[in-house]
């Protein structure tokens, strides 16, 4: 992905019916396997480091990163996002419900750095994340987030 685009369209699911949060976040590993960011079994590691680790992948209220050790496949740094249709628990008291599922990918431990800083200064604002979570089209979100 380049370096002046935190998101692209590709990247995206809108509106997205996930029964669980296993499934939203297979979901965003699925639409980083199609950007070419990671192969196949890195969805399984995502969904694997909650199971071992907890839901810490749940950074803020509404909000989660989910994201898995570059040698589970990560070919190149990205970003994908699952926006919910229905919110989805993931055992995390303090910031469950999630509508937002955010999948990341890294090469290394330092290629994504910037990446993530520009994230965070994005979602640092309330209103940017009503507005993903209220977004229909994807088009408006990758507009919005790449005007960083």
């Amino acid at each position: 992905m380049s370096e002046s685009y935190l998101i692209t369209k590709e990247a995206i699911k809108v509106n997205y019916a996930a029964k669980d949060w296993e499934e939203a976040i297979n979901k965003a590993g699925e639409l980083l396997v199609t950007t070419g960011c990671v192969e196949p079994s890195y969805s399984q590691a995502m969904v694997d480091l909650v199971k071992n680790l907890g839901p810490y992948i749940v950074i803020a209220p509404r909000v989660a990163l989910a994201h898995a050790r570059p040698d589970n496949g990560a070919k190149e740094t990205g970003l994908s996002l699952v926006t919910l249709k229905h919110p989805v628990n993931f055992g995390n008291p303090e910031n469950d419900p999630v509508e937002l599922v955010f999948g990341l990918a890294a090469v290394d431990s330092n290629s994504h750095v910037n990446l993530l800083s520009k994230l965070a200064g994005f979602l640092e604002d309330e209103k940017n994340i009503d507005y993903l979570c209220n977004c229909k089209e994807s088009a408006d979100i990758t507009n919005l987030m790449n005007s960083l």
